[in-house]
C-alpha cells in the first residue's frame, strides 16, 4: 500500500479506535451499498442507547487495518459510513476521512453533533457526501436524556450543516416514557425556526433489547400526519 505522511501518522498511532465493522450495508447510506465502521466512546450517555458495549468498549481495529480492508471493496462498495458511538471525536478522523475519499468511496457521518468545530472543517474541505444527525431532545430535556451538557454544540453543528446545503438528514429516537407528542412537535417547530426542510426520521426506541439505562417499554404510537408540517415531513424508520 503506497503511503504518505497522513497514513504514516495513522499508523503510528497505536490505538484502536474502531470498535467493529459492518462489512456489507444497503440500509444505511440512502440507495448506496456501504459498509460502517463502528467507533468505540461517546460523549453522551444517551439513556435509550442500545449500542452500551460500543460506547463503553475499547476499539479492536486500527485505522490501518481499515485502510487495508477498504482497498479490498474499491469498486465493490459504493460509500463508507462513519458511526459509532461517535466517530468526529477521535483525533485522526479528518485524514482517516480524507484517505477514504482518495479511494473514490462517498463518506457518510453519522453524528450526535457535539463537535461543530470539527464538523466546520469537513465540509471546508468537502470530505462529506452525506450527515445524519441525531436530534436527541429539546433543550428542556436534553441533559437528562443524554446525560451530557451539549445542547448548545448540537445547535451550532445544526446551524452549519443547514446552511452548508450538504446533504443531510435529522433523526430522533423515540421512547414514550421520554419524550412526548409534545416535545416532539417543540422539535419540529424549532427544526422549522432554523429553516430546516425535508424528512424528519422519527425511529422508534427498540424493546427488549439491552440499553444503557433500564427503561419500561416503550409503547410506539405516532401520529405522522398530525406532526408533519407543510415544510417537515415526520417519516418513521423501523
Amino acid at each position: 500500500m503506497n503511503t504518505n505522511n497522513e497514513l504514516i501518522s495513522l499508523k503510528e498511532n497505536a490505538s484502536k479506535p474502531i470498535y467493529s465493522l459492518t462489512p456489507f450495508t444497503l440500509l444505511d447510506y440512502p440507495h448506496k451499498s456501504a459498509c460502517i465502521l463502528w467507533f468505540a466512546g461517546c460523549n453522551m450517555r444517551c439513556l435509550y442507547c442500545y449500542n452500551p458495549e460500543i460506547i463503553r468498549g475499547k476499539g479492536t481495529l486500527s485505522f490501518e487495518k481499515i485502510l487495508t480492508f477498504l482497498h479490498s471493496r474499491k469498486n465493490l462498495l459504493d460509500a463508507v459510513v462513519f458511526s459509532g458511538g461517535e466517530c468526529v471525536l477521535h483525533k485522526n478522523i479528518i485524514p482517516l476521512i480524507a484517505e477514504v475519499k482518495k479511494m473514490g468511496f462517498l463518506v457518510k457521518i453519522d453524528t450526535n453533533g457535539s463537535s461543530p468545530d470539527v464538523m466546520q472543517q469537513l465540509l471546508n474541505k468537502n470530505k462529506i457526501d452525506y450527515i445524519a444527525l441525531d436530534y436527541k431532545a429539546p433543550k428542556s430535556k436534553f441533559q437528562s436524556i443524554t446525560q451530557s451538557d451539549l445542547y448548545d454544540s448540537f445547535e451550532k453543528t445544526l446551524d452549519l450543516v443547514v446552511e452548508s446545503r450538504a446533504p443531510f438528514e435529522v433523526r430522533t429516537t423515540y421512547h414514550s416514557d421520554l419524550l412526548s407528542e409534545k416535545d416532539l412537535q417543540e422539535m419540529i417547530i424549532f427544526l422549522g425556526n432554523k429553516k430546516y426542510s425535508g424528512n424528519y426520521y422519527i425511529q422508534y426506541f427498540k424493546n427488549d433489547v439491552e440499553t444503557l439505562s433500564k427503561l419500561e417499554r416503550s409503547i410506539n404510537r405516532i401520529d405522522c400526519e398530525k406532526l408533519s408540517t407543510p415544510t417537515i415531513k415526520i417519516i418513521l424508520r423501523e
